[in-house]
């Protein structure tokens, strides 16, 4: 007899909504609805993937029992949905990032606790398997003390998102901008990998996207406590490329997205070591962190990035947009 399947309803069918319910869909392991008060939207979607639970009001949707609720709304409603949702009685699943805002945040935790539920955030980056392998490497000592970290990072998002201007990434109130939607990937991911930051400063301008006003272009400075880093993004860029990378006592490591791999060097002009796992496209980095949100459900694993965590996240972003307004160094938290 085959185990039965996790019931999943997506809250929002825009694009990474329906990359989610895609994704969740190519394990195997789960059946999906979705939800949607735009109805056309709701409609297009589920018959593009045969989904005969459509839902056009949450309250309706909440109404039936779920695995869990995934939240791919814009930012700025994420909490608002995960606490009715939770009321319910509902595990979590949040898309990145958390909020724009630490409202409510503390009261959504309260009512988890009460309920015994469990939620974890889809910073998706951390349950790649090249990424879950530095983490472990740098975790068990063998090349040393982090001293620095830098990374650049870019892509044309034109290209790969051509709604954009019509969506949530034009405002920085509803989780727009490269520092919300684009750069948190990596700085959530770098805290993962060598702890939280601790205070920032950050020059940040639109130089590029047509037709938002919103920042393109990000550098910061940071710390990881007494770690210094740096990390450079912008979102008009031809090559579409991440590296990171991590200056230890005893080696040099360096995490690059495009090869889906990371890399160590242990001694002056040493030969590269790599370790490597290449999906064939984007929706295998995507089932893998499907397939990781399913193993907490089933209680095997906890979040790779929990709620804690994600906040933390989130204070790292709104300290940015602090610094971009002032224009000096600003504390975390």
């Amino acid at each position: 007899m085959s185990e039965q399947k996790h019931r999943i309803l997506v809250v929002g069918s825009g694009s990474i909504g329906e990359r989610h319910l895609r994704c969740y869909l190519g394990t195997g392991r789960a059946d999906v609805a979705v939800c949607e008060m735009d109805e056309e939207k709701c409609t297009t979607v589920a018959d593009r993937y045969n989904i005969t639970e459509r839902y056009f009001d949450i309250n309706e949707a909440l109404a039936e029992s779920w695995s869990a609720v995934l939240i791919a709304t814009p930012a700025h409603t994420h909490i608002p949905i995960a606490m009715q949702a939770a009321e319910a009685g509902n595990d979590l699943i949040i898309e990145k990032p958390l909020s724009t805002a630490v409202d409510g945040i503390k009261q959504l935790q309260e009512v988890l606790a009460e309920k015994n539920l469990k939620a974890a955030v889809s910073y998706q980056l951390r349950s790649h398997p090249v990424v879950r392998n530095l983490k472990e490497a740098l975790d068990s000592g063998r090349f040393g003390k982090p001293l620095q970290v830098y990374a650049v990072s870019g892509q044309n998002f034109a290209f790969f998102r051509p709604a954009y201007p019509d969506t949530y990434f034009a405002d920085r109130r509803t989780g727009g901008g490269a520092i919300q939607d684009a750069i948190t990937h990596m700085l959530n991911m770098s805290e993962w990998l060598v702890g939280p930051i601790s205070r920032l400063c950050v020059d940040a301008e639109h130089r590029r996207l047509d037709r938002v006003s919103v920042e393109d272009t990000v550098h910061v400075l940071a710390r990881h406590g007494e770690l210094m880093a740096s990390y450079a993004m912008n979102m008009y860029q031809f090559p579409n490329e991440t590296h990171l990378t991590i200056v230890c006592e005893n080696a040099t490591v360096r995490y690059e997205g495009l090869q889906q791999r990371w890399r160590y060097m242990t001694g002056p002009n040493g030969e590269w070591h790599d370790w490597e796992q290449c999906f064939e496209d984007r929706d295998g980095s995507y089932i893998a962190n499907a397939n990781v949100m399913l193993d907490v459900l089933e209680g095997k694993c906890e979040p790779l990035c929990s709620l804690d965590d994600a906040l933390q996240t989130l204070r790292v972003n709104l300290a940015a947009l602090r610094s971009t307004e002032s224009r000096e160094w600003e504390q975390v938290g």
